[in-house]
C-alpha cells in the first residue's frame, strides 16, 4: 500500500471505531430483559419493529460514516503529503546537469519535518554539485597538465627527427630531455593516484608515531622540535602528507630561508605543524592553495603541479585531522594538522 493509502487507514479506523462505539451505546441501552412475574412487558422496552428501524438506521449511518470518513481520510493524507510530492518531483528533475536547483522549502516559510528534509537535501545538492565541479576542475586541469609535457616530447622528437645534420650526441641529448620530460609525468601520475587514493578515504588502520615520520622525512631538509604525537591511520599516506608539507615549505621559500617542522601532543590531538619563511601570502589566496593545480599568484614553478596541498587536505581529511594554514606577516605560511589521537 502506499504511504497515503496507510494514512487513510490510520485515519478512518479510529474515526469508524468510535462511530460504531457511540452507535451501539443507545441499541444497548433500549434492549432489556422481562422481569420475572410479571405478565406484561418491561417498562421502557421498545418493541421488535421499532428496534429494527433503529438497528437500521444505525446501520446506515454507520456506512455513510464509513464513507465520510474514507474520503476524508484521503483528502488530509493527500494535503499532509503535498509537500513531499513536491520534494520527490523536485529533487527526481535534479541531476548532474542542473544540480544548481534547490528545494527552497525553508523560503516558503514552513517550519516542520519536511522543511528539515529539504534542508538536508539541499545541503546534499549543493555538496555534489560542489563536487561535480570540483571533478570537472581536475579533469580539464590534469588534462592540461598532462598535456603540456606530452607536447613538448613530441616537438623534441620532430626536431630531432627532422635536423638532416643530427649526430649521435644531439640524439642522445633529445632522448634525455624526453627522459626528464617522463619523469615529470610519472611524478604527476603518482601524485594524482595519491589523490585519488586519499579521497577515497582509508581501508585500514593501525598506530603511526607522528613525530618518527616527521623526523624521518625532516631530517635533511628542515629544522625540527619532535614532540610524542601518536594517533592511528595508514603510515604511508601520513608519510606522504609530511613530506609534500615539508617539500612545499622548501620549494616556496626564499633563499636563505628557513623550515621549521615541530610535532606535540595537546588536547588528545596529535599536531604536525610546518612553517616557512617564503614569500608573502595574501590571506584570500590561503583558500585557494588547498585546490588541485592551484600555485600561488598562479605562476608555474619548476618540478612542481600545483597537487601538494590538495593531497595532504585529502589524507587529513581521510584520517578525521584538520588543517589549518596562517599566512606569516613577513612571509611564509604556518601548516597544522591536529590528528584525533
Amino acid at each position: 500500500m502506499t504511504l497515503r493509502t496507510r494514512l487513510t487507514l490510520l485515519y478512518a479506523v479510529p474515526f469508524l471505531a468510535s462511530g460504531a462505539v457511540l452507535v451501539a451505546i443507545p441499541l444497548l441501552q433500549t434492549s432489556s430483559t422481562r422481569p420475572v412475574g410479571t405478565g406484561g412487558p418491561p417498562e421502557g422496552t421498545v418493541d421488535g419493529p421499532v428496534l429494527d428501524r433503529m438497528v437500521g438506521a444505525a446501520v446506515i449511518g454507520l456506512a455513510a460514516m464509513v464513507v465520510v470518513s474514507v474520503v476524508a481520510g484521503w483528502l488530509v493524507a493527500g494535503r499532509f503529503l503535498r509537500p513531499l510530492w513536491t520534494i520527490t518531483a523536485t529533487a527526481r528533475d535534479i541531476s548532474a546537469s542542473n544540480l544548481h536547483r534547490r528545494l527552497g522549502l525553508e523560503r516558503a516559510g514552513r517550519r516542520d519535518e519536511f522543511t528539515l528534509l529539504a534542508a538536508t537535501l539541499d545541503d546534499l545538492f549543493a555538496r555534489l554539485e560542489a563536487a561535480f565541479e570540483s571533478q570537472r576542475r581536475f579533469v580539464a586541469n590534469a588534462a592540461h597538465e598532462l598535456r603540456t609535457p606530452l607536447t613538448a616530447e613530441r616537438t623534441l622528437l620532430q626536431v630531432a627527427l627532422a635536423d638532416p645534420d643530427a649526430t649521435v650526441d644531439s640524439l642522445r641529448a633529445a632522448c634525455g630531455e624526453v627522459l626528464t620530460l617522463g619523469r615529470a609525468q610519472e611524478r604527476l601520475i603518482d601524485a594524482l593516484l595519491t589523490l585519488a587514493t586519499s579521497e577515497r578515504g582509508l581501508e585500514h588502520r593501525e598506530p603511526v608515531d607522528l613525530a618518527a615520520i616527521a623526523g624521518e622525512v625532516a631530517r635533511s631538509r628542515a629544522a625540527t622540535a619532535l614532540g610524542p604525537a601518536d594517533t592511528t591511520g595508514d603510515p604511508r599516506l601520513v608519510e606522504i602528507l609530511v613530506s609534500n608539507l615539508v617539500d612545499n615549505a622548501v620549494r616556496y621559500n626564499v633563499p636563505g630561508g628557513r623550515v621549521d617542522v615541530t610535532t606535540s601532543a595537546a588536547d588528545g590531538q596529535a599536531l604536525l605543524r610546518v612553517s616557512n619563511t617564503g614569500p608573502v601570502v595574501p590571506p584570500g589566496e590561503v583558500e585557494r592553495l588547498f585546490e588541485p593545480f592551484q600555485r600561488l599568484g598562479g605562476e608555474r614553478l619548476a618540478g612542481g603541479h600545483g597537487l601538494g596541498l590538495a593531497i595532504v587536505r585529502a589524507v587529513a581529511t581521510a584520517h578525521g585531522a584538520t588543517v589549518t594554514a596562517d599566512p606569516r606577516p613577513d612571509g611564509g605560511l604556518t601548516v597544522e594538522v591536529r590528528f584525533p589521537r
